[in-house]
C-alpha cells in the first residue's frame, strides 16, 4: 500500500518492530492518555517504542518527542504552568505547537527553529488523547458508537498495561469462545460454552461481526435482569490495526459499548484503553464500572502474557483453527492485506 507521509520515516531509538512494520504501523492513530490525567505537569508516554511528552498550552494539548533538542534530556522530567513545559537541565521552555518560547540563559535573544520541538498531530476522541507518529494521514481515529449521542453516559476507564503484543490483545477481545472459561467470575456461564454460528463483513476499516447467543452480560450475581430466553446480540466492529469496538444489545433497547483500544508501546508491550458508553444503569458509580472493567481485562491479560510466540502469527498454516475463530480469521488477515510483514510469524 503506499500512502505519501508528511516527515520520512525515522525509527525510534531501540526499536523493536522490523522498519517496513513500524513505517506501516505509524500511519494510524493510538491513544496515548487519557484527557483528565493531563494537568500542568508534563506527562511521559511510549508508542510504536517513540518517547513521548504530552503537555497541556492553554486550551491545547501538544504531544511532541520527549527530548529536548538542546542536550538531550527528557522533557517528562521537568515541570509546567499549564502554559509551557520547562527542561529540567537549562530550563528552556516549550508552549504551543512545541515552539520554544525561552531560552533562560540568554532572555534577548532571537530562538533558532531548531529548538521547536518535534511534535505530533494531537486528537481528543472518548476522553483519550490520540496521536498518528507519520502526521496527518489518510486514516482517522476509529469510530465508537453512540459515545455523542443524547442519552448515553460517557465513561473513560483507567488504562490497562499488559506485557504482550497488542495484536494478541485485540484477537482475544474479538473472541467469542473464551468466554466460558476465562469470564466465569464475572460475566459468563461456564456450563454455556456452545459458540453459535456467525460471519464477519468487511467494512472500510476492517470488518465487523454479529454474534448471537444465550450468554449474558450482566455481572455473576445479578440475577432476573433478562427475560427467559433472551437472545443476546453483541456487534463488533474492529478497525484495523488494533481498535475494536463492542455493542451489546440488552433487554429494554439497552446498549453498552465498549472500545478495545491497545496502543502499542512495543512490540512486546501494549497500553489498552476502554472508554464506555451506555444508555441504562447510569445510577451505578463510575468507579464500579471501572473495576469490573478492570477485573473482566485482567482475566484476559493473563492469557495474552502467556500466549506463544508473543507476536501475532499471520500465516494461517502456522496454527490450528476452528469454525469459532472466523473473527481470527479475518483479524489475521486484515493485518496481512496491510502489509505486515515476518515480525508478526517470528
Amino acid at each position: 500500500m503506499s500512502e505519501t507521509l508528511e516527515r520520512p520515516v525515522q525509527l525510534p531509538r531501540q526499536c523493536s518492530f522490523d522498519a517496513a512494520d513500524w513505517a506501516i504501523l505509524s500511519r494510524f492513530w493510538y491513544p496515548v492518555a487519557l484527557c483528565r490525567d493531563i494537568g500542568t505537569a508534563p506527562t511521559a508516554a511510549v508508542l510504536l517504542d517513540e518517547t513521548l511528552v504530552i503537555y497541556r498550552a492553554g486550551d491545547e494539548i501538544v504531544v511532541a518527542q520527549d527530548l529536548c533538542p538542546h542536550r538531550g534530556v527528557p522533557l517528562s522530567l521537568g515541570s509546567g504552568n499549564g502554559e509551557s513545559i520547562a527542561c529540567a537541565y537549562h530550563g528552556f521552555r516549550f508552549g504551543q505547537a512545541g515552539r520554544c518560547v525561552k531560552v533562560p540563559a540568554h532572555p534577548s535573544s532571537a530562538i533558532p527553529g531548531k529548538l521547536h520541538l518535534k511534535t505530533f498531530p494531537v486528537r481528543e476522541r472518548y476522553g483519550l488523547v490520540w496521536t498518528c507518529l507519520a502526521g496527518e494521514t489518510a486514516h482517522d481515529v476509529p469510530e465508537m458508537p453512540h459515545w455523542y449521542e443524547p442519552g448515553y453516559q460517557q465513561i473513560t476507564c483507567p488504562s490497562i498495561d499488559i506485557a504482550g503484543f497488542a495484536g494478541r490483545q485485540v484477537e482475544g477481545f474479538l473472541d467469542v469462545a473464551h468466554f466460558a472459561f476465562v469470564h466465569t467470575d464475572t460475566f459468563a456461564d461456564p456450563e454455556n460454552p456452545v459458540v453459535p454460528p456467525y460471519m464477519p463483513r468487511r467494512t472500510e476499516a476492517g470488518f465487523e461481526v454479529e454474534y448471537r447467543s444465550s450468554v449474558g452480560n450482566y455481572p455473576i450475581g445479578v440475577e432476573g435482569r433478562a427475560p427467559e430466553g433472551f437472545e443476546w446480540l453483541r456487534h463488533f466492529r474492529t478497525s484495523l490495526p488494533f481498535t475494536a469496538t463492542l455493542e451489546i444489545h440488552f433487554p429494554d433497547e439497552g446498549r453498552l459499548v465498549i472500545m478495545n483500544a491497545a496502543s502499542p508501546v512495543s512490540a512486546r508491550k501494549t497500553r489498552m484503553f476502554a472508554p464506555i458508553c451506555r444508555n441504562f444503569d447510569q445510577d451505578i458509580p463510575v468507579e464500579a464500572v471501572y473495576e469490573f472493567n478492570r477485573r473482566v481485562f485482567e482475566e484476559d491479560r493473563l492469557l495474552v502474557e502467556a500466549q506463544k510466540p508473543e507476536c501475532l502469527p499471520l500465516d494461517p498454516t502456522l496454527e490450528a483453527h476452528i469454525m469459532a475463530d472466523r473473527s481470527s480469521i479475518a483479524y489475521r488477515k486484515g493485518l496481512r492485506d496491510l502489509g505486515l510483514s515476518r515480525f508478526f510469524i517470528a
